[in-house]
C-alpha cells in the first residue's frame, strides 16, 4: 500500500505509521513494527470510508529512533538468553532508560572477578597433595599451573574478543557456568591426565574477568569510570591472593578435593547472581565477523600508539612485580630471617592493603588526566624499588614498607593506563583489554625465570637492581608521549601538561535515526 492509496471502502478510518525500526520512548511513543511495513490502528468511532475517498495526511513532529538490534521487540516476544532462558525484566536493554550502574552491581562485578580468576590459582598450594593423590612425581604435577595459564591465554586470544562481537551477558553466564561444570571433573577425577586436560579447559573458559572490566567501563558514567573499574580490577587482584589462602587453609585440614567442591558451589552461586544482576547490553560490532574481530585485534596491537605504550609498560611493570614476590620467598627463607613457609605465605596478605585501597585510588584517578596518575604510580613504584634495593636483605621494616606500597602503586599505574586505553574506542574495549591482560601474563613469564636466575647467580641486591631497571624502562615508555596527544600521535606533548580532567561537552544528538510518522484520519 502506498502513502496516498485509499483504504478499502466499508472499513473504519485508520491511523497508520510507517516506522523505521524501534521507535524509542524519547518521543513519547513506542515502536510498533520491526519491518518497513504499515501498521494500522482503528480509530474508535471514526466514520466509514469509500474506496474512492482520498485519505488526508497530517504531519507530526519527527521522532527519534534507536538501533533495531538493541531494542526488545514489542508484542508478546521476550528477550532470551541462549534462545530459551528469559532475561529478567529489570535487566532488559532499553536505550531510552539506560541501566544505572549501582554500587551493588559494581560489587557483584568485583566479586565475580575474584572467584573467576581464583580458578587459575587454587592449584598452586596443592601440588604436593596432587602428587601423592595421583601417585606421580612433583615434576609432573608442576605442569598443572602452566596448563591453566596456557588455557587462560588461549581464552584471552580466542574468546574474550567476542565481547565486541556478541551480547556480553550470555557470554559471561556461559563462561561461569561451563567453568563450574568443568570443575566438577577436577574434583572427582582420579586420573592425572584427565586433571591436566580439564585444567587447560577451565583456564580456557575463565574469561569472565576480562569481559566484566570493559563492561564496567561501558556501563559507568564517564566521571566515575576509573572508580567503577577500580572495584572490578581490585576483585581481579584479590582473586589471585585469596585463591592461594583458601586452598591452603582447606587443604591443611581436609582433602584437596574439598577445595574444588567449594569452588563449584561458589561459581554456581555466582552464575545465579550474575543472571539476576548483569544487564543485557547490545553487541557493539554487528557488522564484523569472528575472524574480522581477531584480525582487528592484531591490527590494534600495532597501530594504536596509546595501546602500544600501555602494553609495553605493562610488560615491564609485571616483570618487576613478579620479580619482587619470587625473590621475596628466597630472601625471607634465608639468613638473616629464616622464616617458615607459612610465615612467608602470610606476607602475601600484606599486599591486600593495595587491593583494598583500589576504590579510593579510582576516585583519585577520576579527577586527573590518566597519564599524570600513571606517572605518579610509576614514580612511587620506583621509590619502593629503591628501598628494596637498599635494605631488603637487612631490614624487615623495609620489606613490609615495600609490600604495602608496591601493590598500591602498581594498582594506581595500571588502573590509570587501563582507563586511558579503554576510552579510545568504545566498540573495541574487549579487544584492547585482552591485549593489555595478555601483556601482563607475558611480563610475568619473562620476569619469573629472569629474576630467579639473577638472584641465584648474583644475590638479592642484584635481583632488586633488575626490578629497578624495569622501572627505568617503564619511564622510558611513558615519558615520550604526553598526556594530551591525539589518538594517532606517537611522540610529543601537544596540548600541554594540564593535569586536571575536563569533562567533554555532550555531543549533539546520539546518532539516532530520524523517521517521519504521519497520522491518517477520515
Amino acid at each position: 500500500m502506498s502513502e496516498n492509496e485509499p483504504w478499502p471502502s466499508g472499513q473504519s478510518a485508520l491511523t497508520w505509521h510507517r516506522v523505521r525500526p524501534t521507535l524509542t520512548r524519547a518521543s513519547g511513543l513506542r515502536a510498533i513494527d520491526y519491518s518497513k511495513q504499515f501498521v494500522f490502528t482503528n480509530i474508535a468511532g471514526a466514520p466509514t470510508m469509500n474506496k474512492e475517498d482520498k485519505i488526508p495526511t497530517v504531519d507530526v513532529p519527527a521522532a527519534t529512533f534507536a538501533d533495531p538490534s538493541t531494542t526488545a521487540p514489542c508484542g508478546h516476544e521476550r528477550p532470551l538468553d541462549f534462545g530459551f532462558i528469559p532475561i529478567p525484566t529489570w535487566n532488559r536493554y532499553d536505550p531510552s532508560q539506560p541501566h544505572r550502574f549501582s554500587l551493588l552491581l559494581n560489587m557483584i562485578f568485583g566479586i565475580s572477578c575474584t572467584f573467576s580468576v581464583a580458578n587459575l590459582y587454587y592449584c598452586q598450594p596443592l601440588l604436593i597433595q596432587f602428587a601423592k593423590s595421583f601417585n606421580v612425581s612433583d615434576g609432573r604435577v608442576a605442569r598443572i599451573p602452566t596448563l591453566l595459564q596456557a588455557g587462560y591465554v588461549a581464552g584471552l586470544l580466542l574468546l574474550t574478543p567476542m565481547g565486541d562481537l556478541i551480547r556480553r551477558r550470555p557470554l559471561i553466564l556461559a563462561s561461569v557456568f561451563v567453568s563450574a561444570s568443568l570443575t566438577i571433573g577436577l574434583a572427582v577425577t582420579s586420573s592425572v591426565v584427565a586433571f591436566e586436560a580439564l585444567s587447560f579447559l577451565v583456564g580456557f573458559c575463565t574469561i569472565a574477568s576480562p569481559i566484566l572490566i570493559p563492561l564496567a567501563a561501558d556501563l559507568a558514567p564517564p566521571e566515575r569510570r576509573a572508580s567503577a573499574m577500580s572495584i572490578v580490577f581490585s576483585g581481579y587482584l584479590l582473586g589471585i591472593v585469596i585463591a592461594r589462602v583458601i586452598a591452603g587453609i582447606i587443604a591443611e585440614f581436609a582433602s584437596w578435593r574439598i577445595v574444588y567442591y567449594t569452588a563449584i558451589g561458589v561459581q554456581y552461586a555466582l552464575c545465579i547472581a550474575l543472571y539476576l544482576m548483569v544487564p543485557d547490553y547490545p553487541p557493539k560490532s554487528k557488522d564484523m565477523t569472528y575472524f574480522g574481530i581477531l584480525w582487528s585485534m592484531a591490527k590494534l596491537a600495532v597501530t594504536e600508539p596509546r595501546l602500544i605504550q600501555t602494553y609495553l609498560i605493562f610488560l615491564a611493570s609485571d616483570a618487576c612485580y613478579i620479580d619482587f614476590w619470587v625473590t621475596l620467598t628466597f630472601i625471607l627463607g634465608q639468613s638473616p630471617y629464616h622464616y617458615s613457609t607459612l610465615v612467608i605465605g602470610l606476607f602475601g596478605l600484606i599486599g591486600l592493603f593495595g587491593v583494598s585501597m583500589a576504590p579510593f585510588t579510582g576516585r583519585f584517578i577520576d579527577g586527573l588526566v590518566p597519564w599524570h596518575s600513571a606517572l605518579l604510580g610509576t614514580l612511587l613504584m620506583t621509590i619502593f624499588w629503591v628501598v628494596q634495593t637498599a635494605a631488603a636483605g637487612v631490614s624487615m621494616a623495609a620489606i613490609v614498607v615495600v609490600c604495602l606500597g608496591l601493590d598500591y602503586a602498581i594498582t594506581m599505574q595500571q588502573l590509570s593506563l587501563m582507563a586511558s586505553v579503554l576510552s579510545i574506542d568504545e566498540a573495541a574495549r574487549s579487544r584492547m583489554n585482552s591485549i593489555m591482560i595478555l601483556s601482563n601474563f607475558i611480563g610475568q613469564l619473562i620476569g619469573v625465570p629472569t629474576s630467579t636466575k639473577v638472584y641465584a647467580e648474583h644475590g638479592w641486591r642484584a635481583a632488586a637492581g633488575y626490578g629497578l631497571g624495569c622501572m627505568g624502562l617503564q619511564l622510558f615508555f611513558l615519558l615520550p608521549r604526553g598526556p594530551h596527544c591525539k589518538r594517532y600521535t606517537w611522540f610529543g606533548y601537544e596540548g600541554g601538561l594540564d593535569y586536571r580532567r575536563h569533562p567533554r561537552p555532550a555531543e549533539a544528538g546520539e546518532n539516532h535515526e530520524i523517521s517521519e510518522i504521519r497520522t491518517v484520519a477520515a
